[in-house]
């Protein structure tokens, strides 16, 4: 997902290397019909742009899992939330 959001910046015209985007994600495992699985996964974005990009950035965090072959695979089956932080640099 990283890579796909990477590439949705990197067509906006936001550089992702080195270390300008990286993500916490962590799995929710639940039993609902007594079998464990994996129900959401929460993927929290940590993005830095440069001056003036930030709302770019926005647009694309908004439609990159839409582009997103792990995101669309699992569609349906397992519950995404995606939330971020975005610096703008200087």
């Amino acid at each position: 997902m990283v890579g796909t959001l990477s590439g949705a910046l990197e067509a906006r015209k936001i550089p992702t290397s080195p270390d300008k985007v990286s993500a916490d994600v962590q799995g929710t495992i639940e039993a609902p019909e007594g079998v464990l699985k994996i129900t959401r996964i929460s993927c929290h974005y940590y993005i830095k742009v440069p001056a003036g990009k930030t709302d770019a950035a926005e647009r694309a965090l908004a439609v990159f899992e839409r582009g997103c072959p792990v995101a669309q695979t699992l569609k349906g089956c397992i519950e995404f939330e995606h939330t971020w932080e975005i610096e703008e640099l200087k």
